[in-house]
């Protein structure tokens, strides 16, 4: 029996129930798959069309494992976790009394920062195959990446001084405005990286309809569910964030965190999967087929899996993200004096 740790089910009629200690994967009686609960770190229902048992959903809460819910255009839209990991109080109170006295403005800059980073990273890095053959392109791209770095010092220009003050709402509208140039100068050399054919109309979110934001989208709601388990590890309140504003039911720690990963996860994935020519396609509805919708979530949480430099030692990026999230919630604990963004080493 091969050893799943990701258990994505995204197939209309099926059925998730629990044998002994394994989940097993059937359709109208036959059975399609069996995951033994101890290997397993996460499962992923990306149908509105699959069921699952009582029984499978305490063996998983009996293992600490999470359960995602996300729609076909990737919207995280519920997770199930075991009470005892959200038991935790005193990371979550220093979590909640950082919004208002500087911590929380720091940490704020601090992911803005390592978000414009790794973007640029991947600019440059993918510009380098692009050196002999396409010279032009290769100038435009380093100099998009330069041009994103500029608004860096922008961030910086907030601390230390105001951290003090503890201002984050009056000054978040800087903080996303200086983020929000970086950003076009990223998408604009996204662009010039990607093949011709896939007719790029630029970065749109939640409702897009060409297949690159389609694969992007559904790409982040495979991440959302990696940052999201991570945060709950650390003891960390998902929905209590610092660069994005609060809502209800917005999840706006999650959405920091993932700042630093989307480029490295997601991003640097679907570039390779649509220049790469992989069969990503969308049906009639203009979502991405089912198929292409397990292609993609397999190639992201792949790349979660590949070994990366970090604190002089190679880790997954996996394991990355829980690193960081808790060294957030040491940070938020006094614990550590300041919170290092991940900078990938391209």
């Amino acid at each position: 029996m091969p050893i799943i740790r990701e258990l994505i089910v995204e197939e209309f009629g099926v059925h998730i129930t629990r044998h002994s200690e394994r989940l097993v994967v059937s359709r109208r009686g036959q059975k399609l798959l069996e995951a033994p609960l101890m290997h397993l770190e996460a499962v992923l229902i990306a149908s509105p069309g699959v069921s699952i048992s009582s029984a499978a959903i305490a063996g998983c809460c009996e293992y600490g494992i999470p359960i995602h819910f996300v729609s076909e255009l990737g919207d995280p839209y519920a997770s199930l976790y075991s009470a005892g990991l959200t038991g935790t109080v005193l990371t979550r109170r220093a979590q909640l009394a950082a919004y208002g006295d500087g911590r929380g403005l720091v940490l704020a800059v601090a992911m803005g920062i390592g978000k414009i980073r790794n973007q640029a990273g991947l600019i440059r890095y993918a510009a380098k195959y692009r050196k002999e053959k396409a010279p032009i392109i290769y100038d435009a791209l380093l100099s998009l990446a330069e041009e994103a770095e500029r608004y860096i010092p922008e961030l910086e220009a907030l601390l230390p001084t105001k951290a003090a003050e503890g201002k984050l709402d009056g000054l978040r509208a800087e903080m996303l405005a200086a983020e929000g140039r970086a950003a076009q100068c990223y998408w604009q050399g996204f662009g010039l990286l990607l093949d011709e054919r896939w007719g790029w109309p630029g970065r749109k979110g939640r409702g897009a309809r060409d297949i690159v934001n389609c694969c992007l989208n559904y790409g982040y709601g495979v991440l959302y569910g990696q940052v999201e388990r991570a945060l709950v590890l650390a003891g960390l309140d998902p929905y209590a964030g610092f660069l994005h504003a609060d809502r209800p039911g917005k999840p706006s720690m999650v959405l920091d965190l993932m700042e630093e990963f989307r480029p490295v996860v997601v991003d640097r994935t679907v570039l390779a999967l649509l220049n790469r020519g992989q069969p990503v396609e969308q049906g009639e509805d203009g979502l991405l087929t089912e198929g292409s919708r397990r292609l993609l979530a397999e190639a992201v949480l792949k790349r979660l899996q590949t070994p990366t430099s970090y604190a002089d030692k190679r880790f997954s990026l996996s394991a990355i993200i829980q690193h960081q999230a808790r060294q957030v919630a040491s940070f938020l604990r006094g614990e550590r004096q300041q919170y290092e963004p991940f900078a990938m080493r391209w």
